[in-house]
C-alpha cells in the first residue's frame, strides 16, 4: 500500500461534538477546553456555530467562546455559518475560517436548513463570497452523501450538483460527509472515483460518524484514494440534531492512535489529546465513545 507520509486532522468537536449534547457546557469549559486542544499539535479547530441560539442552545454562546480563546499562532479557528446574520457575528468575533453547510437530500436539506437545495444556493454563495472578501478562508460541508435518514440511498448526481455548486461558489475545501453513519469501505471507493475526476483531491476532505462501527475502515479506504485530510471529534462526540439515530463523529483519539502506529505523520500529541478528552468526558458526564479513551481511563483504574 502507498500510504501518505501525513495526514491533515480537522477537530470537529466543539461544534460538531457539543450541537447534540443534552447537558450544556459552561462558556468557561469550553474556552478551557479549546485551548487544551489548541496546545496538541492540532491546527484545525472548529470551535462553534454562530446559529441562531434558539435552535442550538448548546452553541448559544459562540461569541464569548469566539472571542475568550487564547489563539496559538498556526492554529485555524474555524465556525459553522448559516446565513448572513451569522456571518456579522462571526466577523466581528474574527472566526479564521468560514465553514457553510447544505445537504445533498433535498429532503435533509429541509429538515436541516428549511430550505429547497436550490434556494440554498443563493444564501450559501453570498456567504462564500462576503467570506473571501472579508479575507477569511472557506469550508463547504456537505452532509448525507452516503445515506440520508429520510429518503435512504443518495443519487451520487446530486453530490456531484452539489459539491460543484460550492466549489464554484469559491470554497477552499469541501468536507463530505457520512451524517447518519451508513458508509461501507466498498461505497466510499465507488463514491470517490466518481467525485476524484472531477474535483481537486487536495481540496476533498472526508467527515464520517461512527454509528456502525465503520468510520475507520472507511478512513483506510479514503487514504489509499489519496485522501489526506479528515474531520473527527475528540471522545467520539457528536451526532446531528436532524439525522435521527446518528451517532457521534469517528473519535479523534482513535484515528491518531491508528494513523501513528502506521507511520503516518498527524503532529500532534497523543497524551495531551487523551487528557483533553478526559477533560470533556468529565463535564458531560458519560463515558464516551473513544476506544482508546476507555483503554487509557481503565489503565488508570487500574493504576
Amino acid at each position: 500500500m502507498n500510504w501518505p507520509k501525513g495526514v491533515t486532522i480537522k477537530e470537529v468537536g466543539p461544534r460538531d461534538g457539543l450541537q447534540n449534547e443534552k447537558v450544556f457546557i459552561s462558556t468557561e469549559d469550553k474556552i478551557a477546553w479549546i485551548n487544551q486542544l489548541s496546545e496538541t499539535g492540532l491546527k484545525h479547530l472548529e470551535i462553534t456555530s454562530f446559529v441562531n441560539p434558539k435552535w442550538i442552545p448548546a452553541l448559544s454562546d459562540a461569541v464569548a467562546v469566539t472571542t475568550g480563546i487564547t489563539r496559538v499562532p498556526g492554529v485555524t479557528y474555524t465556525a459553522l455559518v448559516p446565513n448572513q446574520q451569522g456571518l456579522e457575528r462571526a466577523l466581528a468575533a474574527n472566526i479564521d475560517e468560514v465553514a457553510v453547510f447544505m445537504s445533498a437530500s433535498e429532503t435533509h436539506n429541509l429538515k436541516n436548513i428549511n430550505k429547497s437545495i436550490d434556494k440554498t444556493f443563493p444564501i450559501l454563495k453570498e456567504l462564500v463570497q462576503d467570506s473571501i472578501a472579508a479575507g477569511k478562508l472557506t469550508r463547504g460541508y456537505v452532509s448525507t452523501v452516503f445515506g440520508c435518514p429520510y429518503e435512504g440511498s443518495v443519487d451520487i448526481e446530486q453530490v456531484i450538483r452539489v459539491s460543484e455548486s460550492l466549489f464554484e461558489m469559491g470554497i477552499d475545501e469541501l468536507s463530505l460527509g457520512d451524517t447518519i453513519g451508513v458508509a461501507n469501505p466498498k461505497q466510499v471507493e465507488q463514491v470517490l472515483e466518481v467525485l476524484l475526476q472531477r474535483f481537486p483531491t487536495e481540496k476533498i476532505a472526508m467527515h464520517f460518524h461512527d454509528t456502525r462501527g465503520t468510520a475507520l475502515a472507511n478512513i483506510l479506504v479514503s487514504l489509499q484514494m489519496g485522501i489526506t485530510t479528515f474531520d473527527s471529534s475528540i471522545g467520539g462526540l457528536g451526532g446531528c440534531p436532524y439525522a435521527p439515530g446518528a451517532s457521534g463523529n469517528v473519535a479523534t483519539d482513535d484515528l491518531i492512535y491508528m494513523l501513528d502506529g502506521m507511520g503516518i505523520q498527524t503532529g500532534i500529541n497523543q497524551e495531551k489529546l487523551l487528557n483533553s478528552s478526559r477533560f470533556i468526558q468529565e463535564k458531560i458526564g458519560r463515558p464516551l465513545p473513544s476506544k482508546s479513551l476507555q483503554a487509557a481511563c481503565s489503565v488508570v483504574n487500574q493504576d
